[in-house]
């Protein structure tokens, strides 16, 4: 009975100044993407138990078929993340068509959208390249850099536009605060000037980690490369929408959803780390949003998912070979707490709305709380990770990456050792002549 007046309530609609609008859409869009990420629950886990067990078994009984077997479980993962981001974002948008957000809100919704897929295309485009030469994968990566770095640029600007308009003096989300006995206007809800300079400051402070952190990492930027970035984003955004909970104003405790593109920035290093996981938090900005201020959008999704490279930084620490699991777990936990104060710094400057609405008197302690549910959803990641790195066959492959990177490194300085031989080869005849 419930579910049948759910689907009745999808074809009724009423007219309201000539526009029509769907009857209970919250209900039949919440209803339908809580049924949906319940089902792709039990799907992942009835999946991955399926998988393990086949690769456990190929792994004993026929061992020489093994790598073969991880091609194959990679393209049937890969086609399940898919599966789940079209279904996931179908419902999404048709949410917003439902409550016809498109027209009110579209200076906030397409900017991050259109951002998104200019990536999306980036990587795409890159990838392509890189099988044929360097130099058209040397252009193609170029041109798609200067492109997104443009979205991006782009993007920012319509958040301010949207800020000033629909945000700044709205009477809620950015409004004096007053001292009810005195009337005095205290503080504004919103520092606009605080919340620039925490962006920036992060933004300068991880890029200059990273390099000094990965400085010795010469692996190259090619398709391999590109592909497993890829394929871990892709796995990892399929998998934030597999919820446990989700916090009333963003925020959610998934699937291990940052386990994928953790595992990248340990394989690959924080500095690509760092370009995967800005990725991922353009994506991340694309389902069920909470966008504001152009910094706050920042320090939210592509600053805080950024963090997650970090989770790479003991992956070469050769105290820790015998226990790859703590390597893991003490770059997932560092990962997971900048992550953490990049979310506590935008609750504090950018919603504290919500912490005088709540009662809280201090705007840092209600940040804290609330944004203590990165650290649950890092529990997960760290034992699921723990799981995969006590496995044999598991570390195996993972050693297969990194040999496959150093001969890459060892085949760079070569041809760059070669190609300096004979350029001093090439001017002898010329020193002598002179």
């Amino acid at each position: 009975m419930f579910l049948s007046s759910l689907l009745s309530s999808y074809h009724d609609r009423i007219e309201v100044d000539g526009k029509k609008y769907y009857l209970y859409e919250d209900v039949w869009t919440d209803y339908a993407k809580s049924s949906h990420a319940t089902t792709f629950l039990y799907v992942a886990l009835a999946l991955a138990v399926v998988l393990i067990a086949i690769g456990v078994f190929v792994k004993l009984k026929k061992p020489d078929s093994f790598a073969a077997f991880v091609k194959t479980a990679a393209v049937i993962a890969v086609s399940f993340a898919i599966t789940v981001i079209i279904t996931m974002l179908s419902l999404g948008f048709e949410k917003i068509s439902e409550k016809g957000l498109w027209k009110e809100q579209m200076i906030e919704l397409v900017p991050p959208l259109v951002l998104a897929a200019t990536i999306v295309l980036g990587i795409i485009a890159s990838y392509v390249a890189s099988l044929f030469d360097k130099k058209a994968f040397k252009i193609t990566l170029i041109v798609c850099l200067s492109v997104i770095a443009a979205a991006l640029i782009a993007t920012v600007v319509c958040l301010i536009v949207y800020y000033s308009r629909a945000i700044d003096g709205d009477g809620y989300y950015n409004d004096y605060v007053t001292d009810w006995e005195t009337g005095e206007h205290l503080d504004n809800k919103v520092n606009q000037l605080v919340l620039y300079l925490s962006a920036a400051a992060l933004i300068a402070v991880a890029v200059a980690a990273a390099f000094v952190v990965d400085r010795k990492n010469k692996t190259p930027f090619d398709s391999r490369c590109i592909a497993f970035a890829g394929i871990t984003i892709a796995l990892s955004f399929a998998l934030s929408y597999i919820k446990f909970w989700e916090m009333p104003q963003g925020g959610s405790i998934t699937l291990a959803s940052l386990l994928p593109v953790m595992l990248f920035a340990y394989i690959y290093g924080p500095k690509k780390g760092l370009l995967a996981g800005f990725v991922y938090g353009i994506l991340q900005a694309v389902q069920d949003a909470y966008i504001i201020h152009p910094a706050q959008f920042l320090l939210d999704y592509p600053i805080a998912f950024a963090m997650i490279a970090f989770a790479g930084v003991f992956a070469n620490v050769k105290a820790l070979d015998k226990v790859p699991q703590v390597k893991f777990a003490l770059g997932a936990v560092l990962a997971g707490a900048l992550r953490f104060f990049s979310h506590v710094l935008s609750g504090v400057f950018a919603f504290s709305a919500y912490a005088i609405d709540s009662g809280a008197t201090n705007y840092w302690v209600y940040s804290l709380a609330y944004n203590s549910f990165v650290f649950v959803d890092l529990v997960l990641v760290v034992v699921v990770g723990a799981i995969l790195f006590s496995s044999k066959a598991f570390n195996s492959k993972l050693n297969s990456f990194k040999k496959v990177k150093v001969q890459a490194t060892a085949a760079a300085e070569t041809s760059a050792q070669l190609t300096v031989t004979d350029e001093a080869a090439a001017n002898e005849p010329l020193n002598k002549s002179l």
